[in-house]
């Protein structure tokens, strides 16, 4: 049967052959498919985990976790840094600016057996956390990044941590390179990058010619992020940088069998069709049950409004259909809807590579009062890990 939808920006890309790519080596951890889901916060939460997790088998890392308020035992945050039972490997972001915070934070979590692998931001480009020489604006001072890095990776003990970074704030202060020789030099099992300056946010085209270039400087496993919509992008990423792997971000928003998708073309076969929106139906249905099983019915469905925007995206009435998810108010409500739904129309070609998430320009990036005057300077700065992070 031929299928119904193939990609025409991929048409020639070939599944993987036998013994082309490995599994990713993160301490005692073997990743296979090498494929990462990007920490995104109040996105990667423990049930989109699960759902993403029952489609193919990889690395998925919780949303970001501020190291001050968890070592303090903020509620919050000790909520978001939750796992499911049967969850493993165990994979958290962890952010912070302070050596001390970062290091007792990850003395906490390895300590109670609560983590299998931790990743550290440095390149969360929003203005709150760079303004206060968070984020993307640690890289800008080496010996900060430096000790932030130590910090961590002692305290972990065996447990492989990794950090993930943009190519800097914007042209003219590109910090990548140094970024991830910092954290080879300083014992982290591998390094990502977000191949976009933190000015770029989501804008344009990654640069996956510097994914490359920090593979080629670099002796340990490099992942790249940005512009995986589709399988094939991840195996086109591989082939033209030579990265170990690839780490998916708003490719998989409303489309987490994108993982199935992944785990199907590096095994060396064609990915299945596109699903048609009975079966996407069905996957709503899931993933809105998991999110009231774990914060609530009314939470639930709060959180799973932006969900419903990127699942129905392309689909004949979706901004009708979206109109009625928004003022949903029970899962009883919600399957009344989903039972009205055509479930033979097929999934739009069209919405294939169009962005889902955070679509907006380019910044302006706002940083601390002379922050740019002392980049040799490794003192912390002064708030740049507060409780308000996590929001």
């Amino acid at each position: 049967m031929q299928p119904r939808y193939r990609s025409a920006v991929n048409s020639e890309v070939l599944p993987a052959l036998a013994g082309e790519f490995y599994p990713i080596r993160l301490g005692p951890l073997a990743v296979w498919p090498p494929v990462v889901l990007a920490p995104m916060a109040g996105v990667t939460n423990y049930p989109f985990r699960r759902l993403c997790r029952r489609f193919g088998a990889a690395l998925f890392v919780s949303e970001m976790i501020t190291a001050r308020p968890l070592v303090e035992g903020n509620a919050k945050t000790l909520r978001l840094a939750g796992f499911g039972a049967e969850e493993a490997p165990r994979s958290l972001q962890l952010y912070g600016v302070d050596p001390w915070y970062v290091g007792e934070a990850v003395r906490r979590l390895v300590g109670e057996g609560a983590v299998d692998h931790i990743d550290m931001n440095f390149g969360c480009p929003v203005r709150k956390v760079t303004r206060k020489g968070g984020g993307a604006a640690v890289p800008l001072k080496p010996n900060l990044l430096r000790a932030i890095v130590r910090s961590a990776v002692v305290a972990a003990g065996a447990v492989p941590v990794t950090i993930k970074f943009r190519l800097g704030i914007k042209d003219g202060y590109l910090t990548y390179l140094e970024a991830g020789r910092v954290g080879e030099g300083e014992g982290c099992s591998a390094v990502a990058l977000h191949a976009r300056t933190a000015e770029a946010l989501y804008s344009g085209s990654a640069r996956w010619e510097a994914i490359g270039e920090l593979k080629q400087a670099l002796g340990i496993p490099v992942l790249g992020n940005g512009d995986v919509w589709e399988a094939q992008d991840a195996l086109r990423m591989m082939r033209s940088t030579g990265c170990d792997g690839v780490v998916v971000g708003r490719g998989c928003l409303g489309r987490p069998w994108l993982f199935r998708d992944l785990s199907e073309v590096f095994a060396g076969r064609e990915p299945p069709d596109p699903p048609c929106l009975g079966e996407v139906a069905d996957v709503m249905r899931e993933h809105a049950t998991h999110l009231a099983t774990w914060f609530g019915e009314a939470a639930a469905l709060r959180a799973f409004r932006r969900h419903a925007t990127w699942y129905t995206k392309g689909f004949r009435r979706s901004a009708e259909l979206r109109s009625e998810l928004m003022r949903l108010g029970s899962l009883a409500e919600l399957e009344q809807l989903l039972s009205r739904l055509d479930r033979a129309e097929q999934f739009p070609p069209s919405a294939m590579r169009v962005p889902r998430g955070k679509t907006s320009g380019t910044q302006v990036v706002a940083l601390p009062d002379g922050y740019l005057d002392h980049l040799d300077d490794a003192t912390p700065p002064a708030e740049g890990e507060t409780q308000e992070d996590e929001g």
